[in-house]
């Protein structure tokens, strides 16, 4: 059974990848990387949906489809990291001595067992004990200068341009690629419409214009 699953993602695999292969010209740095994202669910091999595909050089990437599918334009030398939620990440560097302008893996990302100390959970007898006791809760002086500092602006845009940036989670990548697939689906044969030619864009211009919403502050 696990290897007519292998052999099923192999042949999707080399179907997007002869697609791929149209996408990109062959100029010698530009690379259609391409692929599947599969893991060990206890029956087998399963793929893995609306995972984070990033390149922490470039700062950007992708999300596999609910298939595990996933492509994306890369060069020589990139490295591509390959997150999801409850799975290992993976990092992979895409070779240089590639003489094609495509290129396809298929990634396993095996689970990530963590074990986490014993917690005990008291129960309050009711609310107003429970609100009694949060109130005389003593906060130390260095747990608010360290809460403080985890907030600052400073701290959060150096955050921000860090590679190691916690990546999207599966759900968050399921809204961004579900969001992006009913956008393409709703103008599927149609040029998306553009403000400039729409009559009511137009009035609510003029409308604004008249109450003066364009004068300088």
């Amino acid at each position: 059974m696990q290897k007519r699953i292998i052999w099923s993602f192999l042949a999707l695999l080399l179907s997007f990848s002869t697609k791929a292969q149209q996408q990109v010209p062959e100029d010698g740095k530009l690379i259609q990387f391409s692929g599947l994202l599969v893991t060990d669910d206890g029956k087998g091999l399963a793929p893995v949906p609306y995972a984070t595909i990033f390149l922490p050089d470039k700062k950007r990437g992708t999300y596999s489809d609910y298939r595990g599918f996933f492509s994306i334009v890369v060069e020589k030398g990139d490295r591509v990291r390959f997150t999801y939620m409850g799975l290992e990440t993976r990092t992979i560097t895409i070779p240089d001595t590639l003489t094609q302008a495509r290129y396809s893996v298929v990634q396993f990302l095996p689970q990530d067992t963590i074990t986490l100390p014993e917690t005990v959970i008291f129960a309050w007898p009711s609310k107003q004990h429970f609100k009694i006791e949060f109130l005389k809760m003593d906060v130390t002086p260095e747990l608010q200068k360290r809460a403080a500092e985890n907030i600052a602006n400073d701290y959060l845009a150096q955050a921000r341009k860090n590679d190691d940036i916690v990546a999207y989670s599966g759900k968050e990548g399921a809204n961004y690629y579900l969001r992006q697939q009913t956008r393409e689906f709703t103008y599927m044969g149609q040029v998306p419409p553009m403000n400039i030619f729409s009559p009511l864009a137009w009035a609510q211009f003029f409308n604004d214009w008249k109450d003066g919403k364009f004068k300088k502050q």
